[in-house]
């Protein structure tokens, strides 16, 4: 059996991936906040950019943490077709769950299966991105250990889905988000306690591509392309600030202008010594 190492960078993988985590939680739920806020077109936009977020830092967290990923006696590789279709899978399958959230009529069951779908969805990605591997040797996986990690996968998503709906304040969003963060972060390593690997030594070339010749580039492209979202919605006001901003804008007019209030008092002190001359 190989011994794995899943730390080869000491702590930099480990925190830098639930930094990922943590940003695309973050960004995928003060998304979905603006989404609810709003209806037709922009509610779409906003679903959208909620999911291409929050798959974009669960698929971004996974890569970086394996970036620390070695198996003593073999080289690893990675399938380029499998390894973005990992990615396509997390976008997909959490887009259908951030629009059952979003459109369903039955705010409960919406969240039942919008949580189960996308938590499926992140396993998925994270089973896909491992098949991605191509070393010397066999790897196996703890079937118990699968299970649980799945487990924490829906629920995570769930918490994620649930969060929201309710929780609308910047700061609590922020909590939620590293919540969300470790919950991920928790899924990926469970999973990756479920491998063991059978290393059979071999000279020949391993078919795909380096760590460092394509996963780390994609990598680093999602996560800038994390933080310019991030700016660009944090920049964005919403629908109640731009309604705070045109009240606040917007000039308050008198009952009354000062001379009609003149004029009219003078006439009222008027009638009133017209009667009292008739009386």
């Amino acid at each position: 059996m190989g011994h794995l190492d899943h730390a080869a960078f000491g702590w930099l993988t480990p925190v830098l991936s639930y930094a990922m985590a943590c940003v695309g939680a973050a960004l995928g739920l003060r998304c979905t906040v603006r989404a609810l806020d709003t209806t037709g077109r922009s509610r779409r936009n906003w679903l959208l950019t909620a999911a291409a977020a929050i798959g974009s830092g669960i698929w971004t967290m996974h890569f970086v943490a394996m970036l620390g990923f070695g198996v003593t006696g073999t080289d690893i590789r990675y399938d380029v077709p499998l390894t973005v279709l990992s990615l396509v899978v997390a976008m997909a399958v959490v887009g259908a769950g951030v629009f059952a959230v979003g459109h369903g009529p039955d705010r409960v069951r919406s969240l039942l299966i919008g949580g189960l779908t996308t938590g499926v969805g992140v396993a998925s990605m994270h089973y896909l991105g491992m098949a991605a591997l191509r070393l010397h040797g066999q790897v196996r996986y703890d079937p118990l250990l699968v299970g649980l990690s799945v487990l924490i996968a829906v629920v995570a998503a769930t918490a994620a889905l649930w969060a929201a709906l309710h929780i609308h304040a910047p700061a609590a969003v922020a909590v939620a988000s590293l919540v969300m963060g470790a919950a991920v972060s928790s899924m990926h390593y469970t999973g990756m306690l479920a491998v063991s690997v059978e290393v059979a030594p071999s000279a020949a070339a391993l078919p795909g591509a380096t760590v460092m010749q394509f996963v780390f580039p994609l990598a680093v492209g999602l996560g800038s392309y994390l933080f310019i979202t991030a700016a660009f919605v944090a920049l964005s006001p919403t629908a109640g600030e731009r309604a705070a901003y045109a009240s606040a804008g917007r000039p308050t007019e008198p009952d009354e202008h000062p001379a009609d209030a003149e004029h009219h008092g003078s006439r009222t002190a008027e009638t009133a010594r017209t009667r009292t001359r008739t009386h």
